[in-house]
């Protein structure tokens, strides 16, 4: 197959290799050296490997010798390099050993140094993209690379990375910068002398969770200023890895004769610092990610909540034009007849551990509110009942609805409350109720899922209920020379009490 560029080439088998694209072996009558063209679909984003064509004084780069394209692809035209990292590793059994294993990592500490000072960051930085041409390691496959201070195009393959070598901030979609690339040479430094990841996934969430929050096994029978180097490069932190240049002044010194014995000795204590900060940077990020896992469940439950209001609101409101609404803050209102008052509360962020020193509940709660349903106190002092309502996931682990509850006091205890049930926070007191012993709480409503899409029975109790209280308030009101129209709220009452389902036991 010939191919018409700024010179004729003739295209030979395909290789492997290529990233986004595919290559093939190549040869023109102007060029005197084996080469290979990369051929690029023309989807959105793939230009992008053109973008970084000319990187003409970047050492260690393997060179961009021609471009063009088809109908159908990008092309670009390369030397043929002699094999790539991962076929070295191929190659031989074992670890590399010290020496080879910091030329290697020397060779792209080189390029990453070159590169930092245009502002590319390469992004996708793996053994697969690690070249040998001309006796050094150079960088290829520039496909998802881009200029660290570039504004975000329509397609900046953002998203794509290789998961064994993708730095935390990559995990979370932030922009990436030369730390970025530097935390993958710490991974490909780990895998040089160990032969095994330092994260083993294996799968998409299992490599996230890892490079979010754990911390690789040590690594032992490495010098401790090459161990701590690595160590540091995977920080978690992007602003605590070492800067590339940094980076390959450290890497020379790696290679220089071993240290004296008290200089030795300094090292290593250096390393277990090395090691003490990349354990806190861990905490750190582990904390953020759950802080970020949480935020993302909030921002659900008050989704589902504010459907769940609106839906109950509309229906209570059609029903009974006389009520009078107030709204609240964010999905929170309340609406009164007569003298009777449905409150729902605005959601509530739970804390992380709420339970003080009660035993915690099997399930995490991530917000709360409540219903509540007032009426003046009768003679009894009862003046109506509220339900709990958890975001939680208490019926499947990991899975995370809004579910109604209510709270009693223990039969055992001879306690009276004003409201019957009532509803309670994430607490001692709840935790208490939801215990498997005895304590002076109760469930009195077992946790039934609020289904967005199945609210009927939801609304019908909550409107007899309310039905319910505001006849009971008139009654309260009612005097000797009301006689008919007490009557008459005492037939509505019944009525009333007829359709509403019975608290289920």
């Amino acid at each position: 197959m010939q191919l018409q560029l700024g010179k004729e080439w003739e295209l030979g088998e395909r290789i492997d290799g290529g990233g986004f694209g595919q290559v093939y072996a190549a040869k023109s009558a102007d060029y005197d050296s084996a080469a290979v063209v990369k051929l690029v679909p023309k989807a959105p984003g793939a230009e992008r490997e053109l973008l970084f064509a000319d990187l003409t004084g970047v050492r260690n780069v393997v060179p961009i010798i021609d471009q063009g394209e088809t109908e159908n692809s990008w092309a670009l035209v390369m030397p043929r390099a002699e094999k790539s990292l991962r076929q070295h590793l191929a190659e031989i059994a074992g670890p590399l050993g010290i020496a080879e294993a910091v030329t290697v990592l020397s060779d792209i500490a080189v390029a990453l140094t070159d590169l930092d000072g245009r502002r590319v960051v390469h992004r996708d930085l793996k053994p697969e993209n690690v070249l040998l041409l001309d006796g050094h390691w150079c960088l290829a496959d520039f496909g998802i690379s881009r200029y660290a201070e570039a504004t975000t195009a329509p397609d900046t393959r953002q998203y794509a990375m290789s998961p064994p070598y993708a730095a935390p901030e990559r995990w979370r979609y932030q922009r990436a910068s030369s730390a970025t690339d530097v935390y993958s040479l710490g991974v490909i430094a780990y895998e040089l002398l160990s032969r095994s990841l330092p994260f083993k996934g294996p799968d998409l969430h299992e490599f996230r969770q890892q490079h979010l929050e754990s911390t690789p096994a040590y690594l032992s029978n490495v010098p401790a200023t090459l161990g701590a180097l690595i160590e540091e490069c995977l920080y978690k932190a992007p602003e605590a890895r070492p800067s590339p240049s940094n980076l390959l002044a450290r890497l020379a010194r790696a290679a220089e004769a071993p240290p004296s014995v008290g200089l030795a000795k300094l090292e290593g204590a250096n390393r277990v610092n090395v090691i003490q900060r990349g354990e806190t940077g861990r905490q750190e990020s582990a904390y953020r990610s759950e802080a970020e896992r949480r935020k993302a469940l909030l921002d659900a439950a008050t989704q589902g909540l504010t459907r769940v209001a609106d839906a109950l609101k509309e229906a209570l409101t059609q029903a009974a034009p006389s009520a009078s609404l107030s709204k609240g803050p964010g999905p929170g209102w309340t609406i009164q007849i007569s003298q009777a008052q449905l409150r729902l509360a605005p959601p509530v962020a739970t804390p992380l551990k709420p339970w003080e020193s009660w035993s915690p509940p099997a399930f995490e709660v991530i917000a709360h509110s409540a219903l509540s349903l007032q009426i003046p106190a009768n003679r009894s002092g009862y003046e109506g009942r509220s339900h709990s309502l958890w975001y939680c996931d208490a019926q499947e682990s990991g899975r995370y609805q809004w579910f109604e509850t209510a709270f009693m006091n223990s039969p055992l205890i001879a306690k009276v409350g004003r409201q019957d049930p009532f509803a309670l926070n994430p607490g001692a007191e709840s935790a208490k109720a939801v215990w498997n012993g005895m304590a002076e709480f109760q469930v009195a409503w077992p946790f039934t899922v609020v289904s967005i899409g199945d609210l009927d029975e939801f609304i019908s109790r909550w409107a007899g209920w309310l039905a319910g209280d505001i006849v009971r308030s008139i009654l309260c009101r009612c005097g000797p020379r009301t006689a008919m129209a007490k009557n008459g709220a005492t037939k509505v009452a019944n009525r009333a009490q007829k359709v509403t389902p019975s608290t289920p036991k």
